[in-house]
């Protein structure tokens, strides 16, 4: 069974339209600078797992209160029993958000063609020509153009976001990923946030401001149905 390394207990932002908690899963294939999460992805071993066991005590003690689980990492589709974790929780009744960064194409396919995930986070690094050097590591561009149209063509609710950050992803990055991936779509952007960043050089960077990001939706307006931030 899957290796639980964070729960949090009340995540109101995570699952939008439901009352949700996340639970993280360790390991990931991508270096992003900006991460949150970089012991999770970096140095799993040194996070205590919380038993299976208590999980499923948690989920029982909130049914009929929380609606939904947001399953997120790390990267969730590395997790080679993610699919029978997943049934756990709807064996529950609950509904199952999962984020990804689309890398997966194929498991991505799998779990929700078994009706594992209500609704999909995917994220959006770069454009297809700086994927590798925003994302740290080898990534075939391929493979995240084939989960945004699988998303799109499935019919599963689904949001695809990007970090914008100073010096590495800015407006020109994002009209590049509009003209690559824009469609019908949900497209978030997010700001980019200092604090407890994998790449200790981050720290000191400040954030775009508000009229900034709000003029970067703007624009992106010209490629997806719908534009929304977080985090500005």
């Amino acid at each position: 069974m899957v290796d639980l390394k964070g729960l949090e207990k009340f995540a109101p932002k995570d699952f939008p339209g439901f009352l949700s908690a996340t639970v993280f899963l360790p390991g990931c294939n991508f270096r992003c600078p900006y991460c949150h999460n970089a012991e999770l992805v970096l140095h799993p071993d040194r996070l205590a797992s919380i038993p299976l066991d208590f999980f499923l005590a948690f989920l029982d003690s909130r049914k009929g209160w929380l609606e939904g689980i947001c399953v997120s990492g790390g990267e969730p589709l590395l997790e080679p029993d993610l699919e029978s974790f997943l049934a756990v929780i709807k064996e529950r009744a609950f509904l199952v958000k999962l984020d990804t960064n689309g890398s997966l194409p194929g498991r991505l396919e799998a779990v929700v063609r078994a009706g594992l995930a209500d609704h999909v986070a995917m994220d959006i690094k770069a454009p297809a020509a700086r994927y590798a050097e925003v994302v740290r590591a080898a990534v075939d561009p391929g493979d995240i153009e084939r989960s945004v149209r699988f998303l799109r063509e499935s019919g599963v609710p689904h949001v695809l976001r990007t970090t914008v950050v100073p010096g590495l992803v800015g407006p020109e990055d994002l009209s590049a990923i509009g003209t690559w991936i824009g469609g019908a779509s949900v497209f978030q952007i997010q700001n980019f946030s200092p604090a407890g960043v994998a790449d200790a050089g981050l720290a000191a960077r400040r954030p775009y401001p508000p009229d900034a990001v709000s003029a970067m939706a703007d624009a992106m307006a010209l490629y997806f149905d719908t534009v929304r931030i977080e985090g500005a």
